[in-house]
């Protein structure tokens, strides 16, 4: 493994993030663009919300990016009976100091994957709300910071509703991005059968970057410049979520900000100090989709919010180079493919989902 100095160029950073890159691919067969996005959230200090059927390898794309980075890695299975202290850790008295001493709980890692979030109620699922937002928790009064790197990766099964808590917008709110891995493709299923019949590659798999690299790799996307040009097309973007006659909830100041960050990290990953609006055209489907809530009308027609968000980027003019005043920028090629996205209805609230 290799760490960095402070004088670390960006080209040295992202080859880690390449290492990470392979390495879980290894793993999620087929899927690169769906590893390039969680990738891409880590980098730009976000957290990522996995919606699928079962079986299509969601715990396992949050497990093989945990275990490629030597950091702390704490698994939370989500169910009715969980408790908020099971998450945030809870204060003890000790009978011989005469004091009360505070025990950790599970969110306390740099990485906390969330499985079938879904299933614990609602007051359980708060206590996601302040260490997702402000990296810290407040216990008795008292705030304790958490780890750096920190990233929630949640996963959720969107069409069994029995006995479980829809996420309130204000926590969906909170991922940057949302992804959907999808069924892979005949060859690549075949693959698996070969790499996956005997052994699982999780148990081979080993750290390629250190939680040390991860943080040099945040730092670096943080340095990536965003020309006014690109900044005022992202806001277009957001803002024409907000007075969309399809849909009665637009995306909020905090998706503009968490679709920035995912631009300027798309920018390192691809070598550049600079954002284009090609790495915000590639992401804004991911990072607004599922902040949005169709109006009933659009649910009837069966328009879902990822069709509005489409129709947007196609309608916004994009910023020229010229307007950009970016110089001899290079042209850019065709706009990177979107992770598939779950299709209408996932995340929004079943009416006939009943609680256990």
């Amino acid at each position: 493994m290799t760490t960095y100095d402070e004088r670390a160029s960006l080209s040295d950073l992202t080859t880690t993030a390449d290492r990470v890159r392979r390495s879980v691919e290894g793993v999620i067969e087929g899927k690169p663009e769906v590893v390039r996005l969680s990738l891409t959230v880590l980098l730009a200090e976000g957290h990522l919300l996995i919606e699928d059927v079962p079986g299509v390898g969601k715990t396992m794309l949050a497990k093989a990016l945990a275990r490629s980075i030597d950091c702390s890695v704490r698994r939370i299975q989500f169910t009715p009976d969980l408790l908020p202290s099971d998450i945030t850790g809870v204060s003890i008295f000790d009978q011989q100091r005469k004091e009360f001493e505070f025990k950790p709980g599970a969110i306390f890692s740099q990485i906390v994957i969330g499985d079938e979030i879904n299933r614990a109620s609602p007051k359980t699922q708060s206590a996601l709300l302040e260490s997702m937002e402000e990296r810290q928790v407040t216990i008795d009064g008292k705030s304790y910071e958490l780890p750096s790197p920190f990233m929630v990766v949640a996963t959720q099964n969107p069409v069994e509703m029995e006995g479980t808590y829809p996420l309130p917008e204000a926590q969906r709110d909170r991922f940057m991005a949302r992804v959907s891995i999808g069924y892979p493709s005949p060859q690549a299923e075949l693959e698996m059968l070969d790499i996956h019949g005997g052994v699982s590659p999780l148990d081979d798999l080993q750290p390629v970057a250190h939680a040390h690299d991860i943080v040099k790799l945040v730092e670096a996307v943080r340095s990536v410049h965003v020309a006014e040009p690109v900044r005022r097309y992202a806001v277009e973007l957001v803002s024409a979520t907000r007075n969309h006659p399809d849909l009665r909830l637009g995306a909020s100041p905090r998706a503009t900000l968490h679709l920035l960050r995912a631009a300027k990290a798309a920018a390192a990953l691809a070598g550049r100090d600079y954002a284009l609006p090609d790495d915000v055209q590639a992401l804004v489907v991911a990072v607004l989709a599922h902040r949005l809530l169709p109006t009933a009308q659009a649910q009837l027609n069966r328009r879902t919010s990822e069709q509005v968000v489409t129709e947007i980027v196609q309608r916004i003019a994009v910023p020229t180079a010229a307007q950009r005043g970016a110089g001899p920028v290079p042209p850019s090629g065709p706009v990177p493919p979107v992770p598939p996205m779950p299709p209408a209805g996932y995340g929004q609230q079943q009416p006939g989902a009943r609680r256990l």
